[in-house]
């Protein structure tokens, strides 16, 4: 099933741009954009879960230990 979506002129041309391929639909283009995003989400749930778990110190706790 397929659904019409409106895009403006200034966007339609930044999905022109980084298309792979001329052959390359908006749809796939799309597609590679969002999996592109929730993977980088991850990856930053995934960085963010480590720092917290690493020596690190609140900001405040940080700004008393060096006399800011």
């Amino acid at each position: 099933m397929s659904v019409k979506i409106e895009i403006s002129k200034r966007v339609k041309k930044v999905l022109d741009k980084i298309r792979n391929l001329r052959k390359e639909t908006y749809n796939e283009v799309i597609l590679r954009l969002i999996e592109d995003e929730l993977e980088l989400n991850k990856k930053t749930k995934r960085e963010l879960e480590k720092a917290r778990k690493s020596k690190s110190v609140p900001h405040h706790e940080a700004r008393k230990r060096f006399g800011l």
